[in-house]
């Protein structure tokens, strides 16, 4: 589990804020999708929940530890992937000898599984790989450690289009139902179809904070030319000749379509009043 009580952040005394009054609890297992534009502070939070950095003030439990206090039983299950990383120019095998031990849970089948689903075999030097296959490995070494929290920024950066996809089957393996992911991204596309969650982020606080299934019983996502629908939407991303729609959904409605990620963005940093009701919360 994970509580976030009133975090506040800022790199310097005299800085701006780069999270203010944060809430947030993510008490069960899933695929959480942390979104926001640039400057929202999804990449520090990752970071401040790992505990590479002190807030400012508030609070973060997770797992029943203070991520600051850096102590092994908390570090031994959460890891985080960064968007930028190096690795050592060393085998594969060396590097798992070095760094496997301090994951007890790690599985080596396991990482021999990811690598094989991003079709690359054991016997590499980490030195010779190109920036795509060293997240491919670094990926999947992540998987491998079962850590019950994994945080990834921007993961797919650096992957080619068959590597987005072999990412995300390699996620969906992974997964298990007392696992929590966090993916921040802008690469909305490709993480979309398999998030069971979202967070969105704007201005220091959460703007949203909900299940997939909750967000697609309440919006209706379509694609449409009908100049009227388009006009009465609650937002609209044009599109030539029509237009991707956010609609809410009437009263009484059967049924859900396909969650548009790229759309409930939008909608959100638009019309964050019309989100607050729909979700009947008060996001900080």
């Amino acid at each position: 589990m994970i509580t976030i009580n009133n975090l506040t952040f800022h790199y310097g005394r005299f800085t701006k804020e780069v999270l203010r009054d944060i809430n947030l609890t993510i008490g069960e297992g899933g695929i959480y999708g942390l979104l926001g534009p640039n400057g929202a502070g999804k990449s520090t939070l990752l970071y401040l929940l790992s505990g590479l950095l002190t807030p400012s003030s508030g609070s973060i439990t997770v797992n029943g530890h203070n991520p600051r206090n850096r102590e092994v039983a908390f570090l031994d299950d959460i890891f985080l992937v960064p968007e930028e990383f190096t690795l050592p120019s060393v085998t594969l095998d060396s590097f798992i000898e070095v760094n496997a031990p301090f994951y007890p849970k790690f599985d080596k089948n396991a990482m021999l599984r990811s690598l094989e689903i991003f079709g690359m075999g054991s016997d590499i030097h980490l030195g010779r790989l190109s920036m795509g296959q060293k997240k491919r490995v670094f990926m999947s070494f992540a998987l491998a450690c079962n850590t019950s929290i994994l945080l990834l920024d921007e993961p797919t950066n650096g992957l080619d289009i068959p590597g987005k996809r072999l990412f995300r089957q390699a996620i969906i393996e992974n997964m298990s139902d007392d696992r929590i992911i966090i993916i921040s991204t802008h690469q909305v596309l490709d993480i979309e179809k398999i998030l069971d969650h979202v967070i969105i982020t704007r201005d220091s606080g959460v703007k949203l904070d909900e299940r997939i299934s909750d967000i697609t019983a309440k919006l209706r996502f379509r694609f449409t030319d009908n100049r009227q629908e388009i006009d009465s939407a609650l937002m609209s991303l044009p599109a030539p000749a029509a237009a991707n729609i956010v609609e809410i959904a009437a009263p009484g409605a059967r049924g859900e379509t396909d969650l548009n990620l790229e759309s409930l963005f939008e909608v959100t940093m638009e019309r964050p009043d019309v989100i607050e009701q729909l979700f009947n919360k008060t996001q900080s």
